[in-house]
């Protein structure tokens, strides 16, 4: 594949059409439009169609554009790190996936202590789906993944999960709705109105259960795949609200919320993926280390 036909194709479509693309490239829409061509015969496949007066994207000109973002922004990458070996020592780049179940106040804390290796460090930090950022994982495009669940064995990823530790869980509410509730920790969950971890979340089926052990029926009225929208909605007073004991102190400070009662058999896990069985990259050995001796105190 000629890549400056690529090129040619990548910034015809984020300009919005061949003239002013022409215009970018400083070319005559003839050419632009002759290289595009040459790709389309390249990849036996239509990039454009017209659409009235303009160019749009065929379904297969869609998906080139996605590589073609993918490439260019690596080639960027490598300028970038070739201008900074001129300049002097280069940082160590460190790349994390977070699941965005992991509540972002504690992988904050345990991100913090790559920044405490000998080198300098430039973290690069991304967040999605546990299986999205395995697969990123599975081709050296992350370093590590956090995650409150360890790999999952149905994948045919080659990864190692190691534990970081573990915390409680513990139920909060505003003070005017932890006032109106009746009896004593855990029963004065029962008809409660609740705002609940999606069904998504490894926590969410260990809440579940624990209703059902304790007896506790609590009313259900919010369900939410991001936990900071969770506590927005209870710091409104919409419902309780369950989180990590290890960030009770914040939560209750950041939301305005006050503690209804601690859970020790609610425990919530955190784990950290690598690729490597035996953790050697040094921001990861130090992640590992603090979080086993202060964070979760194991």
């Amino acid at each position: 594949m000629n890549f400056k036909h690529l090129h040619y194709f990548w910034v015809a479509a984020k300009a919005g059409g061949i003239l002013r693309g022409g215009e970018q490239l400083h070319t005559t829409p003839q050419t632009l439009s002759g290289q595009i061509k040459l790709l389309e015969e390249r990849l036996g496949r239509k990039l454009f169609r017209k659409s009235g007066r303009n160019l749009e994207l065929t379904d297969e000109g869609r998906v080139a554009i996605g590589y073609a973002d993918e490439i260019f922004a690596l080639g960027a990458e490598l300028e970038a790190a070739m201008r900074q070996a001129r300049s002097g020592p280069r940082a160590l780049e460190f790349r994390v996936g977070v699941s965005d179940s992991v509540p972002k106040s504690v992988a904050c804390r345990l991100l913090e202590p790559a920044w405490g290796v000998p080198e300098s460090v430039r973290l690069v930090c991304v967040e999605g789906k546990l299986r999205d950022l395995l697969a990123q994982l599975s081709v050296h495009r992350l370093d590590l993944v956090i995650a409150d669940e360890p790999m999952p064995r149905q994948l045919s990823v080659k990864a190692f999960h190691h534990a970081l530790g573990s915390t409680t869980m513990s139920f909060f509410a505003t003070g005017p709705l932890k006032a109106s509730l009746k009896g004593r920790f855990p029963q004065c969950l029962h008809g409660a109105p609740m705002l609940i971890q999606g069904t998504a979340s490894p926590v969410r089926p260990r809440l579940e259960q624990w209703f059902v052990e304790t007896g506790v029926q609590p009313r259900i009225v919010g369900e939410f795949d991001d936990g900071a929208l969770l506590k927005t909605f209870a710091r409104e007073g919409r419902g309780v609200f369950a989180a990590s004991t290890v960030l009770a102190d914040e939560t209750c400070a950041q939301y305005g919320v006050k503690l209804l009662g601690h859970c020790p058999a609610l425990v919530e896990e955190f784990f950290a993926i690598s690729s490597e069985r035996r953790i050697t990259h040094p921001c990861v050995v130090a992640i590992t280390s603090e979080a086993r001796g202060r964070l979760f105190h194991v």
